[in-house]
């Protein structure tokens, strides 16, 4: 064990934490048990992560900023529907933990900025459709359009919508859902 030369080991203890996540959820993370993963010292995630809440805050900032990239340039409510699901989809173990406050700092600031990322990106994503500015009904279209979405795509990841769907792409069905608040494309 080398246990204060690892080539990036920030990056080696999120890696790991992701894949305890995804497969025993974020409640089996030890930061002793990632740095035996990581070849280090059972102290040497202190380095970078003051706690597990810390290193589950890291998680969830870095979620965000990839779910703003993942929502960039949408192109319609559908689109962003479709994409909000992809990104659960391809980042369940960022998607667990993002929306969990109880397991997070919430007022650390690469959080709330992760946050404020995400949050714009799926606001640009209704704005052709949706009212502006702070008119209850645009903040209802927003708080609808998330809801759906976000509810699609937990009960996705928790194989619940898998007799339902059977072979079909659930980022095509979400686009197709008869609801009033996704129009045509």
């Amino acid at each position: 064990m080398s246990p204060y030369h690892h080539g990036d080991l920030r990056r080696a203890i999120l890696t790991a934490a992701l894949d305890v996540i995804a497969t025993d959820g974020p409640s089996a993370l030890s930061l002793r048990d990632l740095a035996r993963r990581a070849g280090v010292s059972h102290a040497a995630p202190a380095h970078h992560f003051r706690d597990r809440t810390g290193l589950l805050t890291a998680i969830a900032a870095e979620g965000h900023g990839l779910l703003a990239e993942e929502l960039a340039g949408t192109t319609d409510l559908r689109d962003a529907g479709a994409r909000y699901v992809r990104f659960a989809r391809q980042h369940p173990a960022h998607f667990q933990v993002m929306f969990t406050p109880n397991l997070l700092h919430t007022d650390d600031l690469e959080l709330t900025t992760a946050r404020a990322l995400s949050g714009a990106a799926l606001t640009d994503a209704l704005a052709p459709t949706a009212p502006t500015g702070d008119d209850p009904h645009a903040r209802y279209a927003r708080l609808a359009v998330w809801s759906l979405a976000h509810g699609f795509a937990t009960l996705l990841l928790g194989h619940n919508l898998d007799r339902l769907l059977g072979d079909e792409d659930p980022e095509e069905v979400l686009r197709e859902l008869p609801m009033f608040l996704l129009p045509p494309a």
